[in-house]
Parts: C-alpha cells; sequence; structure tokens
C-alpha cells in the first residue's frame, strides 16, 4: 500500500503520493497477423479485382471511362432519353460500324492498361516483399506519422483574437551598479547556467532532472508523461538573465514537442502554476505567440476538472479524457484549499487575452462558494469536498495546503491595478483570523507561523511558511487602519525566525520544518523534516523585504544561502537536495526540482539586481515566481472591466 508523503512540489507545496506509483503499460494483442501477411493479403484482393476486370468487362458501349490515375473504373453511363434516340438515328444513317470498331479499340487499350498495372502491382509485391520486417515497420511509421500531421495541420487551434498587450516594463538589464553586487549576481547566472546546461545534456525532456544519476525524473504530479517541466518553469528566468541562445533552445522544444493531447493525469495545480504560468511569463516577457497558444491549449485540457456538483475542481485531471479525481490521502475526499485556490492570476489573464469569459466565471465561482460558507474562528480550513461543499478535517495552516489561497487573494488585488476591493477585503479578514489565532512569540522572542489542528495550536512552522514574511510586505501598502507598519515589520519578523532556521544548522541551510518547544526553538526535530530540497521560499521573502526596506542584511543573508547551496548542493550533473541540512556529510537526494530554476535562481538574481528589473508596481509574481504584468484599466480596457463587473455580480446573485 502506498502511504502519504510530503513530495517536493511546486509554488506552495502540497503532500501527495510517493512518486513510485505503478503504471501499467499498453499491451498489444499477441495473435496479430505479422505486417508481410497483410501486405499480402492487399495484393491478393488488388491483383484478383484486376483480372476480375479483364476477363468480364462488359461490351457495351453504354458504359463510359473515367480515369482516376491509378486505377480505371467502370461504372455505368445513363443516358438521356434524348441521347438515347441520337445514337439511334446514328445507327440507322450508317455511322454504327465505325462506333463498334472505335469501342473495340477502347477495349483493347483498356485490357493494355490493366494488364501493365498488373505487372506493376506484381512488381512492387515482390519489392515489398525483399524488404525486412523492420523496413516495412519503418514505411508503416512513416506513413502514420504524415497521416498525423496532416490531420494537425487540419484540426489545429484557432487563431487567437488579438488583443493589446499590457504595458511592460522592466523586463532585462537591472544592472545593480555597484561591481561587487554584480559579482555576485554574475555568480547566480553561472549557477543557473550549470542547473539549465546539465538539465540540457542529461535530462532533456524529461520534467525533471536526476544529477547524480545523469538522467531525467519524474514524478506523480505530471502523471506518466515527459512534459519538459524543467524547460517551460525556467524560460522567464533564462530571459531576464539574459540567457537568449538557452531561451531559444527552450522556444523550440517547445514548439516542437510540448504536447498536451496525452494520456497522462496531471495535478491541476502544478500545471497552472508550472506550465500556464510559466508560458503566459514567456509570453509576456519575449512576445512570442506560440507560448500563448499553448497556454490556452493547456487550459482547456484543465477545464473537465471543474465539472462537480459544486464547481470546486478536482487536484488531478486526465488531459485526454477529462476525467478528474482527488488524491486518495486528501481528507474525505476533499480538495485541498492552496490548489483550487491557487487559479486566479492565470485564469484571469487567459480570459483576457482569449476573450473566454469561462476561466474568469470558473475562479469567480469559487471565491462566492467560499464567502458564503462558515468558517471557524475566520479561518479557512485546507479540505473541502467537491461534492457536498462542505468543509473536511479542520486543520488550518499557511503553510503547506493552504499557504497560496491567501497570496492570490492578495495578488488578485495587486494584479487588477488595485480595483478588485472584494479580494482586498477577502485577503484583510483572513489575515486578521490568521494574525488572532496562528501567530505567536517563542519563548526566545521568535515570532513563528503555527497550524490550527482540531482547535489547539502546533507550534511548528514549514518552510513553506516562510514565503508569508514577503506576503505579509507586499501587502502592507493598503492594509486598513493604517496598518501598513505593522504589517511591514511583521514581514520582517518572519524573515528573521526563517533566517535563524538556516543558521541554526551545520550547512547553513534551512530544515523543511522546524519547532518551537521543549526549550528548542527554529530546529528540526524529526528525521523527516531535516531535509532541504532547493526550496526558495525563504530567499523569496528575503527578496520582497529588500525591495521594501533596502535593508542590507537581506542581501547578505542572500548571499549566505548562495554560497551554502552552491557548496553543499553543487554536483557535476546539476544541483541537488541534501537529506540532514544537521550533517557536515549529507546525502544527496538526486533530484534538481524545476523549481529551483523557476523560483529559487530568478528571487537571488532579482536580490542582486536593481529595483528597475520587474517593478512591483508593474509585475506580479505567481506563485511559482512566474511574472504576469498588472492589467491596468485605461481607454477600452475599463470596457472589458465593466463587462467582467457584471458577470462577477450576475454569479455572485445566483442562488
Amino acid at each position: 500500500m502506498t502511504t502519504p508523503a510530503l513530495l517536493p512540489l511546486s509554488g506552495r507545496r502540497i503532500p501527495t503520493l510517493s512518486p513510485g506509483a505503478a503504471s501499467f503499460p499498453h499491451h498489444r494483442a499477441t495473435l496479430r497477423l505479422s505486417e508481410k501477411f497483410i501486405l499480402l493479403l492487399i495484393l491478393s484482393a488488388f491483383i484478383t479485382l484486376c483480372f476480375g476486370a479483364f476477363f468480364f468487362l462488359p461490351d457495351n458501349s453504354k458504359h463510359k471511362r473515367f480515369d482516376f490515375g491509378l486505377e480505371d473504373v467502370l461504372i455505368p453511363h445513363i443516358e438521356s432519353e434524348k441521347e438515347a434516340r441520337h445514337s439511334s438515328r446514328q445507327v440507322i444513317h450508317g455511322v454504327g460500324g465505325h462506333d463498334e470498331h472505335r469501342h473495340r479499340e477502347e477495349e483493347e487499350s483498356l485490357r493494355d492498361k490493366i494488364r501493365a498495372d498488373h505487372e506493376r502491382a506484381l512488381q512492387e509485391a515482390k519489392e515489398k516483399l525483399r524488404k525486412s520486417k523492420e523496413e516495412l515497420k519503418a514505411e508503416i511509421q512513416t506513413e502514420k506519422t504524415k497521416v498525423a500531421e496532416d490531420l494537425k495541420k487540419k484540426d489545429g487551434p484557432k487563431p487567437l483574437p488579438p488583443v493589446s498587450m499590457p504595458k511592460l516594463v522592466g523586463v532585462n538589464n537591472g544592472d545593480p551598479g555597484d561591481p561587487d553586487t554584480k559579482e555576485k549576481r554574475d555568480k547566480i547566472r553561472e549557477m543557473m547556467k550549470h542547473a539549465w546546461d546539465s538539465y540540457r545534456q542529461y535530462g532533456w525532456g524529461h520534467n525533471e532532472l536526476k544529477p547524480i544519476a545523469k538522467k531525467g525524473h519524474s514524478t506523480n504530479i505530471f502523471g506518466n508523461s515527459q512534459m519538459g517541466a524543467t524547460i517551460v518553469d525556467a524560460l522567464d528566468t533564462l530571459y531576464i538573465m539574459g540567457l537568449h541562445d538557452e531561451f531559444k533552445d527552450g522556444q523550440e522544444w517547445i514548439e516542437q514537442n510540448l504536447d498536451f493531447s496525452v494520456n497522462a493525469e496531471v495535478s491541476v495545480f502544478e500545471v497552472n502554476i508550472r506550465f500556464i504560468g510559466g508560458l503566459l511569463a514567456a509570453y509576456y516577457l519575449s512576445g512570442q505567440e506560440v507560448f500563448k497558444v499553448k497556454a490556452v491549449q493547456l487550459a482547456e485540457k484543465l477545464l473537465p476538472a471543474f465539472n462537480t456538483p459544486t464547481g470546486i475542481p478536482w487536484a488531478m485531471v486526465n488531459l485526454k479524457s477529462g476525467v478528474g479525481r482527488n488524491w486518495g490521502w486528501a481528507s474525505a475526499g476533499s480538495s485541498i484549499l492552496a490548489e483550487f485556490g491557487t487559479l486566479h492570476m492565470e485564469f484571469v489573464h487567459l480570459t483576457y487575452q482569449t476573450g473566454n469569459p469561462a476561466y474568469y466565471q470558473k475562479v469567480m465561482h469559487i471565491r462566492k462558494l467560499l464567502a458564503k460558507m462558515d468558517r471557524p474562528n475566520g479561518l479557512y480550513p485546507n479540505y473541502l469536498n467537491p461534492r457536498t461543499g462542505r468543509w473536511g478535517q479542520h486543520h488550518t495552516s499557511v503553510g503547506g495546503l493552504g499557504d497560496s489561497f491567501y497570496e492570490y487573494l492578495l495578488k488578485a488585488w495587486l494584479m487588477s491595478d488595485k480595483t478588485d476591493s472584494e479580494a482586498r477585503k477577502t485577503y484583510d479578514d483572513a489575515i486578521e483570523a490568521i494574525e488572532r489565532h496562528l501567530i505567536r512569540k517563542s519563548n526566545g522572542g521568535l515570532t513563528f507561523i503555527g497550524e490550527w489542528k482540531n482547535g489547539h495550536l502546533e507550534r511548528k512552522m514549514g518552510h513553506l511558511t516562510c514565503f508569508a514574511g514577503g506576503m505579509f510586505a507586499l501587502g502592507a501598502d493598503g492594509s486598513p487602519d493604517d496598518k501598513a507598519g505593522h504589517y511591514l515589520q511583521l514581514g520582517a519578523e518572519i524573515a528573521h525566525t526563517c533566517h535563524e532556521s538556516y543558521d541554526r544548522t551545520v550547512l547553513k541551510l534551512g530544515p523543511e520544518a522546524f519547532k518551537f518547544d521543549s526549550g528548542l526553538e527554529a530546529v528540526a526535530v524529526r528525521q523527516n523534516e531535516k531535509y532541504y530540497i532547493l526550496r526558495p521560499e525563504v530567499i523569496e521573502t528575503y527578496w520582497y523585504m529588500w525591495r521594501f526596506t533596502h535593508d542590507p542584511k537581506y542581501r547578505q543573508w542572500g548571499w549566505e544561502a548562495v554560497q551554502a547551496i552552491d557548496k553543499y548542493c553543487r554536483v557535476s550533473g546539476g544541483f541537488s537536495g541534501v537529506k540532514d541540512v544537521y550533517s557536515s556529510n549529507p546525502t544527496y537526494d538526486d533530484v534538481q526540482q524545476s523549481f529551483f530554476l523557476a523560483e529559487t535562481l530568478k528571487y537571488l538574481y532579482l536580490l542582486f539586481s536593481s529595483d528597475e528589473l520587474l517593478p512591483l508596481e508593474n509585475w506580479v509574481f505567481n506563485t511559482e515566481a512566474h511574472p504576469l504584468p498588472v492589467l491596468h484599466l485605461d481607454g477600452w480596457q475599463k470596457q472589458e472591466a465593466e463587462v467582467m463587473s457584471r458577470v462577477s455580480f450576475a454569479l455572485f446573485q445566483q442562488p
């Protein structure tokens, strides 16, 4: 029996089944005829047809010959009554004998052609029989490929409507000016190139890389498919770092190989934040239409996941059949708050780019449903049953299972150019409840965010939860009751606590989770919480705190992380996670996560860049660190916003 395990999923991660789940290959029927025998049957039938036509050719002038190129087919020629009378008059006047002679010549010519076709068919059959089984298979495969390509061209995607590109600012350069800072930024760029080149050499086309074994790697969040997750996830990082040759290689792979019509069951959440988010970001940064087209193709494959009694999507969907289901380990067959609550940014941009309101309506329906539900202590439980619309186990977390739901409430407001006041109000109410029930100070003065489980607070904080320091800083401006200073300070306190979790290890890399009881603070206790898998959340918070305060300690802390990652995680085949950050001689987990390239290295590079690179007034980062532009509502876009507003109003008026 496969047991649940907390795997390194992307953005804000969730627990899922261990990646070794069995898959069942397709089997061919063992009683299948050989290709040669089939060819002989076809050729025999053709030869029989030829001889039949030769010996039983009717001698009748009322048949007309049609030439279709390779074969001559005789079909009855039904003459009109007028033509029949005309033919009779010709015979009476003595031309009938001439016609009979002409028809005999035509029939003889036809027989000669049939003989020639027969000889040619026999010759082709002999040539086929001389070929090996492998050559015949290759010919058949070539024909299949040609037919498939022809069908793809015929049934290809419809062109998307032209859409005005949002105002894009600061998509490259970001030179920090200071030589020392620039040298550190160049080091991070070199680490990105090492990670990418290793994947390019050993795992190209696979979802991720095993840098020790030097081969491809994947997990159950991508089903059994090779979708090139690292390529899509890394594109925007390559672009902003100026690695344009590498970016072009990734684009070419996507153009030629990225296909979503595969029989694979994937995580809706993961492919949304990594693939749709990554493709949209690559499109906005580069202007290459192929990325937008691919994002829309994938989004259409995700829509069947919303076909539930409540409209809350399933966790997984089969890209080919559209059948959805939830994780087997989730409470009472529930969907996960951080999964169905982390779709808004990408889906709003999909509606913006396609004009299809379905994407916007799906995410607004989720918001409407949640607004109607009772929340224990004002907190959102992590589990919601998509069939009944009822909460599952009362477990609330700002870490795994819950985290990016709160993040996307804030970012929905920011992405709307701060016009989505409903999202802002929902975020403020949720944070107020979190601060009241989950945020505490340890005996040593460290501020931490615990987890609420069935009425009591567990004094444990996950690495995933460390993103919240950056979220509090990002949401400080616009806070109610003049609390901007309070939330900026709260962000700084969370950043300090998470830095302590790094600083109190041997490797100076943070554990997966750490406790605040029994005299231990910011230290992992259980062995299965001591690993580091190249996660980005702590560095993400450093970057946001740097942008809002320019306190040099955040760059200092970021550089400590760079040095530790390069010293303990770098191997000849890329970068690997480590299993115990408290050991001076750790073992590797042999996985280079796609989010290491998408998030960790991107946030480090931005930390040592100027604020002009992807300014926060113009860009909002999704939970996989893919930048999407703020939709500034000017000109005709205001009219579109009014339409969206009316759609939203109508949805909220539904019973």
